[in-house]
């Protein structure tokens, strides 16, 4: 009986999984942690319970609806690459249909709505930014068009950051912008590690990603540049009330990536490439959960 059970459920499982991945819901986890990060680093009365979980699932919840508006809009060409050819949308598992549009628009407009009411404007302005930046600028404008499509589109995780720090003081102050401009520098050696890694799905897809323009040896030694900015900058909080704990995160975070692009840079391939791209989500880990527990000791 049990067993007839577990197969019953099966479709149903099927269809959770599926349309949990058309979110993007791990994308959405991080994202909505540098948005309590720039809650957390920003001086000022702390907020209600009710705040930090409006603000958490306002990041999140935004995030998910530009997740899904990206698959939803590259359904087509994400059956050129190898990475995407199993999304739901592609296998037909999910029905492609106008319907996930108003969805998608309901998610946005209940995330911007319920942090304006609960949180303030500039707040909730910079949680539909987030939003918009990653799935109008980056999927529909950009994508396609230049090799600095991630790093405008990259903006989305500045503006979570910044809507944490403005549910304190919607008067921005250098740490919050600080830490902006760290996520800001984070993602393109974060998002170009992983297209060295899949080079020719996206040459396939004809998508212009920094190696496909530039060639794997150069996109490598642009990584490596650019992660070393990304720690130089990442360092800069501890010249505006940044303590301790924030500086060791900073510095364990931002050299182990730096390791890991001067390996990629040495050796281009897929190996070093992945390896690069995960250095660079322990490198975010560290530094948000350094920055957060610094400041809750300061």
């Amino acid at each position: 009986m049990s067993s007839t059970l577990a197969q019953a459920g099966h479709p149903f499982t099927r269809l959770a999984r599926n349309v949990l991945g058309v979110f993007k819901l791990r994308i959405g986890v991080m994202i909505m942690i540098t948005g309590l990060a720039g809650m957390a680093v920003t001086p000022g009365a702390s907020p209600s319970a009710v705040q930090w979980l409006v603000l958490a699932l306002a990041v999140f919840l935004s995030s998910a609806s530009a997740g899904a508006f990206n698959q939803y809009y590259e359904y087509e060409s994400d059956r050129l690459m190898a990475r995407t050819r199993n999304r739901a949308f592609v296998t037909g598992a999910l029905a492609h249909t106008p319907v996930w549009l108003w969805l998608i628009a309901a998610l946005l407009a209940g995330s911007v709505l319920a942090t304006w009411a609960v949180i303030n404007a500039t707040s909730a302005l910079f949680v539909f930014l987030g939003a918009f930046f990653y799935a109008g600028v980056y999927t529909v404008w950009l994508k396609r068009r230049t090799w600095l499509n991630i790093v405008i589109g990259g903006l989305a995780g500045s503006f979570a950051v910044l809507a944490g720090a403005a549910a304190v003081d919607p008067i921005l102050g250098p740490l919050p912008l600080l830490l902006a401009l760290v996520l800001f520098l984070w993602t393109p050696p974060h998002f170009w590690s992983l297209a060295i890694a899949n080079q020719s799905d996206y040459a396939a897809a004809g998508v212009p990603m920094l190696p496909v323009v530039v060639g794997p040896q150069r996109a490598a030694q642009i990584v490596f540049a650019s992660t070393l900015a990304l720690l130089l900058a990442s360092l800069l909080p501890a010249w505006f009330g940044a303590g301790p704990v924030y500086v060791v995160g900073a510095l364990v975070g931002g050299s182990y990536f730096l390791y890991k692009a001067w390996r990629l840079a040495r050796k281009p391939c897929r190996a070093t490439a992945m390896g690069a791209f995960f250095a660079s989500l322990v490198q975010l880990s560290l530094l948000l959960a350094a920055a957060s527990i610094d400041s809750m000791i300061r």
